[in-house]
């Protein structure tokens, strides 16, 4: 793999003759000798190792399963998975900024990340464990194990994007850094097309390139399909994260002791944000994006939780589910840069965030007695199709809405991100996105909590999912008073 990545690196940029050297180098973004292609490509292939997580445990696989099977009361299930990320993000929220502290101020990175590999891929693999009745783990456990690998994860992302800098060159940083997130997304979708063929479809359609019994005696009666997503991301992340650790050079040490780092780093953050008062447009964006981002976040987390609670769906629609959304998630990016060329950052935004407010509507207004809020006659109904998914109207229904969310969401994204690139004073670019980090993770708790305190509070997950579109609004209403000009810079 790292072989294959390596050669789509293999056309350099002109190199730089390094002081007090016979050959040249390329020089990085901190001006020391860059990394060679395979140190820069397994760099990229972290993003490979770590991002199934979020596909396979956060959003399609396990999370549903969780819900709606291991809790056994899809309602209260709900509630649970947004108290867990909810306190995910609180600590995420406290302790990042310290992490990002030591990272930023100096100091060697692989240790931090070597260490957090070692919380994550014991805790995934333990995710076997997690079984309806009295068999398995405890809800509590399954809980303490899901808030150890969110909080490992981000703190993981933080140690191995601060490398960057310093491990490619200064003409490809940008390339480098696309090429680490379309690797996670390939890899994601990978695993899910093999869980498909290997575990959800055999059995359950009679097709000749699929397996007759799922693979390894995975039984799906007793939820195997489901809980073995946890070991497979686990072997998964330990494996592709080896090329990192065995090729990637490491930033030097700058011998700063952690206390002095932590200090520095967050008088520096401090003062970055306290100069938001001479950037009054800047900070109106920033807190806008701040709710509206937790809401896109929150949607992405909870679409399949509410589908397997309100539709019932089971392992094998999910995963296909997981795959068509990841599909149609690429699509999103070229739309939002089409929406940006053409009508502006602000106006892209407008629409990708109003566009997802829409989804969100008509997606709560599917259940299988209702469609767009208007009585559906389920129990007379013809299926839509003979496969074992999708098969009645109001979910296919549900899944073209949330197609379109996707879509919506993945453009924001890219929007969002152009936006401040527009209005921020090109010599403090670096600096606010420092900020524009930090602002994404200032509030990570905050969606699902109010998820899982809506779902508690009406006893629905219905309105518990519609709750995100308080976030959203907000974010939008906030986006009206932005204007689309960049700002000077202040000393």
């Amino acid at each position: 793999m790292v072989d294959a990545v390596e050669k789509g690196l293999a056309n350099e940029p002109v190199r730089v003759q390094v002081p007090g050297q016979a050959s040249t180098q390329l020089l990085s973004a901190t001006g020391d000798a860059a990394a060679d292609a395979k140190g820069q490509a397994s760099w990229a292939l972290f993003e490979w190792a770590r991002n199934p997580y979020v596909i396979l445990i956060t959003i399609y696989i396990f999370s549903p399963y969780f819900t709606s099977t291991v809790v056994g009361d899809p309602v209260r299930g709900q509630a649970i998975w947004g108290n867990i990320n909810g306190i995910a993000g609180f600590f995420i929220a406290c302790l990042g900024p310290v992490l990002g502290a030591i990272a930023d101020t100096g100091g060697k990175r692989k240790p931090w990340i070597v260490f957090f590999i070692a919380l994550m891929v014991p805790a995934m693999f333990a995710l076997w464990w997690a079984m309806p009745g009295e068999g398995g783990l405890s809800i509590l456990s399954i809980a303490a194990l899901i808030v150890l690998i969110a909080v490992a994860f981000e703190f993981s992302a933080v140690f191995h994007n601060s490398m960057l800098p310093a491990v490619a060159p200064h003409e490809r940083i940008g390339f480098l850094s696309g090429l680490g997130l379309a690797l996670g997304n390939a890899g994601a979708l990978l695993i899910l097309c093999f869980m498909l063929w290997a575990f959800m479809l055999p059995g359950a359609v009679p097709w000749g390139f699929v397996p007759d019994q799922p693979l390894f005696g995975i039984d799906a009666l007793a939820h195997e399909n489901s809980r073995i997503s946890g070991p497979i991301v686990a072997v998964w992340l330990l494996v592709f994260s080896l090329p990192l650790l065995l090729w990637t050079p490491d930033v030097k040490g700058a011998n700063v002791p952690v206390k002095v780092a932590i200090r520095r780093g967050l008088g520096s953050v401090v003062g970055t944000v306290r100069k938001l008062k001479h950037y009054r447009n800047i900070a109106i964006y920033l807190a806008a994006r701040m709710f509206y981002n937790d809401g896109k976040t929150a949607v992405l987390v909870f679409g399949g939780v509410y589908a397997a609670g309100v539709f019932g769906w089971n392992a094998l629609t999910l995963t296909i589910y997981g795959i068509v959304l990841s599909v149609f998630a690429v699509g999103g990016g070229f739309f939002g840069g089409w929406l940006d060329d053409t009508f502006g950052s602000k106006r892209a935004i407008l629409v990708s965030i109003g566009g997802t407010c829409v989804g969100l509507i008509l997606a709560v207004s599917i259940t299988p007695p209702e469609l767009f809020f208007l009585p559906y006659d389920a129990a007379s109904a013809e299926p839509v199709w003979d496969l074992p998914f999708f098969a009645t109207l109001p979910e296919l229904m549900y899944l073209i809405v949330v197609l379109i969310v996707a879509i919506c969401i993945t453009a924001a994204y890219a929007n969002s991100r152009t936006m401040l690139a527009r209005i921020a004073p090109t010599a403090k670019m670096s600096e606010f996105f420092g900020i524009y980090a930090l602002s994404g993770t200032a509030t990570a708790f905050l969606g699902p909590l109010l998820v899982g305190f809506a779902t508690w509070l009406f006893q629905s997950q219905r309105i518990g999912f519609a709750s995100i579109l308080l976030l959203l609004g907000i974010g939008l209403a906030g986006m009206l008073f932005v204007k689309e000009e960049r700002a000077e810079a202040v000393d």
